[in-house]
């Protein structure tokens, strides 16, 4: 029945937005629902090959730094304290832009951008990066593009889900990535990825206020005209920041943790005042990740396998 009336909705959008311009095409309509249909029960294996097409066109439309770039060796050495996850194939590289961002796609590529990395310090962009790959972890990439897939087929009446490589227009792809940024994750999975972070942050000898800092940071750049426009992206898309920083405040204190760092402006030193609680990040089964070839031939960043030590 959910099925049924998501793909009723669907065909009425279609519909609605042809009769504004007084025309209405009810083959693209039908169309539309018959990609639904196909949207809906995309596999995983596809989700994977439609993150790894989008990527190629994200790497395109941005200046990706080399190897021996001083902001990639940098990202070499924070991806490097990631020692315990199991089973994601991460490839990762630096977009050189202003825009203060990271994210995690379904086939395991993680992208940081300068502007990030230019107002955060190792230890809170790692929290960041361990946000976005909870995301990854709990399924919340995998739902996002199966979900802004299923909206952009059916604006186009794609009757057919066909995520071969190199299948899937610039323009589809481009309008999938609109799609994403306008998919916001949910209160609930922001307060996910967050505890994620703090877990691979006490596991991982990283100050265990690093996302508190993180998102410190971005309220305060939040409030900065100066820089509000570089975290547009960032903020639309991770709502309720203050809140969530006050919550990994309250996780931190009640494992038993004493901050001993101020964030960005201070050192990164860890220290505790107990022992702190047992704390794990078990991926789940079958997540969308494996794919290593994304970006341009020579461009920096590296191709990972991350397990347990």
């Amino acid at each position: 029945m959910k099925k049924l009336a998501l793909i009723g909705a669907l065909a009425m959008m279609m519909m609605a937005s042809c009769s504004s311009l007084k025309v209405v095409d009810t083959n693209s309509a039908v169309n539309a629902g018959a990609a639904a249909v196909q949207a809906l029960t995309i596999s995983d294996s596809q989700i994977k090959e439609l993150c790894s097409q989008y990527m190629v066109e994200s790497d395109g439309q941005n200046t990706i730094l080399p190897a021996d770039n001083s902001y990639t060796q940098r990202l070499d050495r924070i991806m490097a304290r990631f020692k315990n996850i199991s089973d994601l194939d991460l490839n990762y590289k630096v977009y050189q832009s202003s825009t203060v961002n990271a994210f995690a796609s379904g086939d395991g590529s993680v992208r940081v951008y300068t502007g990030l990395m230019d107002v955060m310090n190792d230890d809170e962009v790692f929290a960041v990066i361990g946000h976005e790959l909870g995301h990854l972890i709990n399924k919340d990439v995998r739902d996002a593009y199966r979900t802004s897939y299923l909206m952009v087929a059916a604006r186009y009446g794609i009757a057919a889900v066909n995520t071969t490589a190199g299948a899937l227009s610039t323009g589809f792809l481009g309008d999938l990535g609109q799609q994403l940024a306008q998919n916001a994750y949910s209160r609930k999975q922001e307060t996910q990825a967050d505890e994620t972070a703090f877990q691979f942050c006490i596991q991982n000898g990283v100050d265990p206020y690093a996302m508190y800092h993180a998102l410190n940071v971005l309220v305060s750049l939040e409030g900065s005209s100066s820089s509000s426009s570089k975290i547009t992206e960032l903020m639309s898309t991770h709502p309720n920041t203050s809140k969530r920083a006050t919550h990994i405040k309250e996780m931190a204190e009640a494992a038993g943790y004493k901050m001993t760092s101020s964030g960005t402006s201070g050192n990164t030193s860890t220290g505790t005042s107990t022992t702190p609680k047992k704390t794990t990040v078990t991926p789940q089964q079958n997540t969308s990740t494996g794919n290593t070839n994304s970006g341009s031939t020579g461009s920096g960043g590296k191709t990972i396998k991350v397990g347990k030590n």
